[in-house]
């Protein structure tokens, strides 16, 4: 089946993009309003844009009610975040934080994150991440403020957590431990503890 995504709805092009766009890494981003309310949501549209300078991405989906939602409106106000990398330990967590709270409200408190203080920014880390990027808001790139339409939020990375037993004599992360999770479509999640690996030619 062929599907001319201008003859279907903006609903069906999200299930189908979501569902076959997979898995998807989860930059799960904490960020501190400007009356200081420390804010935490998951962001599966995400992705690095270079790594020299080393620049993060992630899209905001325009929410159904217009606006943007508190992680961006916080990172215009304050230009500062920091990127958790989401593992099995921290999913359920991770899960909790994405209920729809006033911007009052911190999802720090509702879903028991245990956060720790950050080295070059103000907005706090979780503690338990294995991986963090502690950033500066870029550029904001607004394609559509229809519903569902993207915002594309670049960042630079200031610095980089990595607890001292994931990284290899080399500096590389060793995957393995890393544990991360993926998102699928819908309600899905994909583990990446069955791994494999093939040499480049």
């Amino acid at each position: 089946m062929l599907l001319n995504t201008s003859e279907i709805s903006a609903l069906e092009n999200y299930r189908l993009l979501v569902g076959g766009v997979t898995p998807r890494p989860i930059a799960w981003i904490s960020t501190q309003s400007a009356e200081g309310v420390n804010n935490i949501a998951p962001y599966s549209f995400f992705s690095v844009a270079s790594c020299n300078p080393p620049v993060l991405m992630f899209t905001q989906l325009q929410p159904k009610e217009g606006g943007n939602k508190d992680t961006l409106n916080n990172l215009l106000a304050t230009k500062e975040c920091v990127v958790n990398v989401v593992n099995m330990d921290l999913a359920h967590a991770m899960n909790q934080t994405c209920a729809a709270l006033p911007s009052a409200q911190s999802e720090f408190e509702f879903a028991g994150v245990v956060a720790c203080a950050s080295v070059t920014v103000k907005p706090l880390s979780v503690a338990d991440a294995l991986v963090r990027y502690e950033c500066r808001l870029r550029e904001v790139l607004n394609i559509s403020a229809a519903p569902a339409g993207g915002t594309v939020v670049l960042l630079d990375v200031l610095s980089i957590f990595v607890r001292d037993d994931l990284l290899n004599d080399d500096g590389a992360i060793k995957q393995p431990l890393l544990d991360s999770v993926g998102k699928m479509g819908g309600d899905w999640y994909a583990k990446t503890t069955d791994l494999f690996e093939l040499k480049r030619p």
